[in-house]
């Protein structure tokens, strides 16, 4: 279903791009030197459509049905598959007889008054020692476990969309309907119902007691919500959602999609110049393609160059944002990951940003290099990284660009974290590429 854009955000939206590529600090990069991808055998991604055609009316964008097909059809023969399948369906079986999640459930009310609204403190915010009772005060890194309390809905929103994602992907492996029934109860209680249904807005997201109640670094996160998109494409042949219901979670992420443009903490959100600014670009385009709303995304997507890559990655593919944090390493790949996950969207239409690079050398396969430079020694990174021993997120993004690149140094790197991280979903959803 295509939903009519109003004027007004459609305008925005298109001054937004204009804005950020003509005040880069960079030379502007116009979208036409975004390079095409190369034909090749790739199933092909078409728009708003996604992979629907290749992928018997599965509509997704990121999960693939040719790496989906893949380890669906190993996983009798292959028994590395094994670690990793059994904690999804594990994951899965607990969530069939786990909760449907609801933001009215959290024992904190948003100063809106409406419980219906989502609400979290920012995570690295603590109470100040020295002045009890007065405004947080950060520890960068450090999370406050208050975040993850009964009192706001960060857990709540993680563990809803993880276990959609369980279910989605276990009903695709195991064609059993009982997945694809619990994962529609799920999300007709988080999306649709309205005694239930989570208001489409983040205002009231990474707040800091003392100081304000909500952030633009809350937009971050419904980040979350992406794997809850992937995973309804999953469920289509079940039709345990029906039409009708396929259109209203269609409509909630097009009514998210204009407030993420049009409200002031959206805005302040896309101009961050680090991990909050890609991840933004990557949440508006495939939340945007999910509500048929192809030119938006593809708006996005070109101007994503001059507007991040230009401004965050250095030629020698350092991204200082994050360099400068506590967890240096963490949070590099986590700004790569929003950035592959953007690239993989470029393919929906023809555009190949894994390949881009600026004038003076600045583009992804920089930064990956440098990245999986580390691979196998990540003590030895030369910022400061609290758990050098975390490597799941490193393993996700470098099994992505092993298939972007077809490099065999970086396969070799890739496939040593693999041996680390035998129970990731990554090992189902992304195969080696042989």
């Amino acid at each position: 279903m295509n939903f009519v854009r109003s004027t007004s955000v459609w305008v925005m939206c298109n001054a937004l791009v204009t804005l950020s590529i003509s005040s880069s600090g960079d030379a502007a990069t116009p979208s036409s030197s975004i390079p095409p991808f190369v034909s090749g055998a790739a199933p092909h991604c078409d728009g708003a459509n996604g992979y629907k055609a290749a992928f018997d009316g599965r509509r997704t964008f990121l999960w693939r049905p040719d790496w989906l097909a893949r380890t669906k059809a190993r996983l009798t023969s292959d028994s590395s598959l094994e670690p990793a399948y059994a904690a999804l369906i594990a994951r899965a079986d607990k969530a069939l007889t786990g909760p449907r999640y609801s933001v009215i459930d959290k024992r904190m009310t948003p100063p809106s008054g409406d419980k219906h609204d989502y609400m979290s403190i920012g995570p690295y915010w603590w109470p100040d020692p020295n002045h009890p009772g007065g405004p947080y005060i950060r520890r960068d890194g450090q999370v406050n476990p208050g975040r993850d309390t009964e009192d706001f809905d960060t857990t709540r929103i993680d563990r809803m969309s993880s276990d959609v994602e369980a279910l989605g992907l276990a009903y695709y492996f195991t064609d059993d309907p009982r997945y694809a029934r619990k994962a529609a109860e799920v999300l007709r209680t988080w999306f649709l119902d309205p005694a239930t249904r989570m208001n489409p807005n983040a205002q009231f997201a990474q707040g800091v007691p003392g100081r304000t109640t909500g952030r633009a670094e809350g937009v971050l996160d419904t980040y979350r919500l992406l794997r809850d998109v992937e995973s309804i494409g999953l469920l289509a042949p079940s039709k345990t959602l029906s039409d009708a219901e396929q259109r209203g979670l269609e409509q909630w992420f097009s009514h998210y999609v204009d407030w993420m443009t049009s409200s002031p903490t959206g805005k302040e959100e896309r101009a961050a110049r680090n991990n909050h600014g890609l991840w933004f670009d990557r949440q508006l385009m495939g939340f945007a393609l999910f509500a048929y709303r192809p030119d938006m995304a593809k708006a996005v997507l070109t101007s994503s160059p001059a507007l991040h890559v230009n401004q965050q990655i250095q030629p020698d593919g350092k991204l200082p944002e994050e360099l400068s944090r506590t967890r240096a390493l963490h949070y590099t790949v986590f700004a790569l990951e929003a950035l592959a996950g953007s690239a993989e969207i470029g393919r929906c239409f023809n555009v190949d940003l894994w390949r881009y690079q600026s004038p003076d050398g600045r583009g992804m396969r920089k930064a990956i290099d440098f990245l999986a430079s580390y691979v196998g020694r990540e003590k030895d990174f030369p910022y400061k990284e609290l758990h050098p021993e975390d490597t799941g997120e490193t393993f996700a993004l470098l099994r992505r660009a092993q298939w972007a690149y077809d490099d065999r140094a970086l396969a070799v790197r890739t496939e040593t974290l693999a041996t680390r991280n035998t129970t990731d979903v990554v090992q189902l959803l992304i195969p080696p590429r042989q």
